[in-house]
């Protein structure tokens, strides 16, 4: 497995980095967002719909709805797997009929992680102090495609 470390220094630049990796994807990926509370992830997510065309204002937590739809270049399908304790709880979800239907995106991948597939795009976001900075660890089963052009630091 292929892995990049990038590091961003504001939810601009988290943003700016979703928004390259969702201009370069073909619309049939899993991205699994790991990392906790405050890590950047929805803001991430914003600017990969960005990339997918679809517009950013729409793009919010999905906490309590589990899964957001949007459409835009293609589908994108934003998961938040956090409440996900159960086999039971992810089959509800209806997490399956998803994939390879569009760009399926899960936060809180950790809950889940025996359950997704193996080829897939893992992206693990950690916060080395107390700032803005985040750093993200993309780790993909191929030539990370959607990281073409990216920079380490950006």
């Amino acid at each position: 497995m292929n892995a990049l470390k990038i590091i961003t220094r504001s939810p601009e630049e988290t943003e700016a980095l979703g928004r390259r990796i969702g201009q370069s994807l073909k619309g049939d990926e899993l991205i699994a967002l790991f990392g906790g509370l405050g890590m950047g992830k929805t803001a991430f997510v914003r600017g990969l719909a960005a990339g997918l065309d679809v517009p950013s204002d729409e793009v919010s937590s999905p906490t309590f709805a589990i899964v957001h739809e949007h459409e835009g270049r293609v589908m994108l399908y934003h998961f938040d797997m956090y409440r996900v304790e159960s086999w039971d709880d992810l089959y509800s979800t209806g997490f399956f009929d998803y994939l390879g239907n569009g760009v399926v995106v899960t936060e809180w991948s950790e809950n889940i992680e025996g359950a997704l597939p193996e080829e897939r795009i893992d992206i693990e976001i950690s916060a080395p102090g107390h700032d803005d900075t985040r750093i993200f660890r993309i780790h993909a089963p191929d030539a990370l495609p959607p990281t073409e052009g990216i920079d380490e630091t950006i």
